[in-house]
């Protein structure tokens, strides 16, 4: 794993640590011999090899929060399968990027949004990204998200009309993590 020894990748991987008053990149590496223990405890990067790693990331806890697991705040992104087999990569990605952004903007003025995109969290932001079949079981988690008062936007694409994608606003995990427990994993 030489790509392991780049500081860059190091920094990547030290990104999604919580820090309270400095900015990701200017936390000292580990010592070489610790290395390995630094990795596999901040295991929650993109760079998870497979979907059992990426599914155990999305349930780990954040490394140095005093919180547990379950408290951290999560914004859920769902993106349809269909979608994401027919059209151009960039296009379903801007898909799920407009609702996120939309929940965000939408939620602007909620406690657990503010706390979000706050500059001490800003750095260490968690989302989870999912998949649904098709636009019937897009709708149908809508409705469900709707039901029981979960705030979310259904992304709807003009002109064409097109429901693409769905987002959360960001909420603790122990609370709305039950209504996405049986999707899977985007990749």
């Amino acid at each position: 794993m030489a790509a392991v020894h780049s500081p860059r990748c190091i920094s990547h991987f030290t990104s999604f640590k919580t820090h309270s008053t400095t900015s990701y990149r200017s936390t000292p590496l580990p010592p070489p011999s610790l290395l390995h223990l630094h990795l596999r405890r901040h295991s929650s990067s993109p760079m998870a090899s497979s979907s059992s790693d990426a599914a155990a990331a999305a349930e780990a806890p954040a490394t140095g929060s005093s919180e547990p697991a379950s408290d951290v705040l999560v914004q859920y992104v769902v993106l349809r399968r269909d979608l994401i087999d027919t059209w151009p990569l960039g296009s379903v990605v801007t898909q799920g990027c407009h609702a996120s952004v939309a929940a965000i903007w939408s939620h602007k003025d909620d406690p657990h949004t503010i706390e979000y995109c706050s500059p001490t969290n800003i750095d260490s932001m968690h989302k989870v990204t999912l998949e649904v079949k098709g636009e019937v079981q897009l709708k149908n988690l809508s409705e469900k998200l709707t039901s029981n008062d979960i705030a979310h936007k259904l992304w709807i694409e003009q002109p064409e009309n097109t429901p693409t994608c769905l987002a959360s606003k960001p909420y603790p995990k122990s609370v709305v993590s039950i209504f996405f427990k049986k999707l899977k994993l985007c990749k």
